[in-house]
Formats: structure tokens, sequence, C-alpha cells
């Protein structure tokens, strides 16, 4: 039986909003507390902020459309964010990015969710130790091919990795 878009509710958005007082300038707020509880910002719960913080459902998923740090649908275990800008770029991010593509490639397999994402970004803030990188939230500067592919067998549980 279908259900009324209407009669939809998530109870982790519900409380993320009234911890906020239930206040339209905490969208921001909501979806970081969101994205971190869950991993991903789901139908329900768009509907259920919109609902609660008196907004429409278009102005909360232009919010997570606009950021990339949110996503719609639960992700990698980890994330690689790279820079690729020019600064990283003319340290040698490009071959980082590419050892990086191979090691996540001969890893991949039909978990799902992935153990690993690869992200591109545009400035990370710390041009002066590029390439840089963010592993999950840990900023990595300097970064070779090496170094990188080292961070990430680390966390691989598929190799007895922790964190």
């Amino acid at each position: 039986m279908p259900m009324l878009i209407d009669t939809v509710d998530d109870p982790d958005a519900r409380a993320a909003c009234a911890h906020h007082s239930n206040h339209p300038d905490a969208l921001i707020e909501v979806l970081h507390w969101l994205q971190a509880s869950a991993g991903h910002i789901s139908d329900a719960a768009i509907a259920t902020i919109a609902d609660a913080l008196n907004l429409s459902r278009a102005e909360v998923l232009g919010v997570v459309s606009f950021y990339h740090d949110f996503r719609r649908q639960p992700g990698a275990r980890h994330t690689f964010k790279l820079c690729r800008a020019e600064a990283c770029q003319a340290a040698g991010a490009e071959a980082v990015a590419a050892a990086i593509e191979d090691q996540l490639e001969a890893l991949s397999t039909t978990d799902h969710p992935p153990e690993f994402e690869l992200k591109s970004v545009y400035c990370l803030g710390n041009c002066a130790l590029g390439p840089a990188a963010m592993l999950d939230e840990r900023p990595l500067g300097r970064l070779t091919a090496e170094r990188a592919l080292a961070a990430l067998t680390r966390l691989d549980s598929r190799t007895g990795g922790k964190e």
C-alpha cells in the first residue's frame, strides 16, 4: 500500500530540528547532524525537516544538493577528498590521484556501500602542504602516491586496518 509523502516522518530528523528549536536558520546545522549520524539525507528526512522548520521541501533539497558534503544515498565508509586545484596540481596531485584510482579499482568489490570513495575537491585551504587531501576528516599534506596508498591500506577493514 503506498504511503502518502505527508505521513512520512524521520524521528532522527525531527529530533535534530527540535534540538535547534525548529528554527529555519539552523537548516545547515540540522543537515550536518543528520549527515554525521545517518551518513546521508533521506527523502523522509527532507520531508520531516521541511515540516519541522516550516520550509518547503524544495528549499531543503536545494541546500542538500548545493553542498558537496551532503549526500542523498548511503556512501562509502571512508572518503578520500583530494584537492585538484592549481597549487596542488603543481605539487603532483594528478600522480597521487592516478595511484589512488588504481588502488581503489583493485580494492573494489560488490560491497554496498563501498569501503572507499575518492572525491575531487577544489581547495582544502592547505595549499602550502600540497598535494593536500582529507581522509575522512583528517587532513593530509605533502602527499605522495605511497603515503596516500599507505593511509588507505591502514583504513581498509578487509586488510585488518582500524580507525
